[in-house]
């Protein structure tokens, strides 16, 4: 096993804090913008029942393309965010490591 390096743990978190906050607001957008693609597909559709218009709207094929691309976002998020969780661990087990390093080095002085 290789020795944790904090310092790179620190950097790897400063990095992907941008790229995790701009894929967080592309899923959040999406997802708002869903209701927008609903309602004018609903609109479109020149049915007059709220629930054929809906029927309507959900079975068109942009709306199942957005939401393959809410997909693709909540993926990427998610692979960003559990990065950063990663280098988030690191840190926390090479602080458990030095922590671990001081008593042995007390207790046998």
């Amino acid at each position: 096993m290789k020795p944790i390096d904090p310092q790179q743990a620190l950097e790897a978190m400063w990095k992907l804090a941008p790229q995790y906050a701009q894929a967080k607001a592309h899923r959040m957008y999406l997802e708002e913008y869903r209701k927008t693609i609903k309602a004018q597909l609903m609109k479109a559709c020149g049915l007059e029942s709220i629930g054929a218009q809906e029927r309507e709207a959900y079975a068109d094929d942009a709306y199942e393309a957005h939401l393959e691309a809410i997909k693709t976002a909540v993926e990427d998020e998610e692979t960003l965010r559990w990065r950063l969780i990663a280098s988030q661990a690191a840190i926390d087990v090479w602080r458990s490591v030095e922590a671990s390093n001081r008593n042995i080095d007390r207790a046998t002085q």
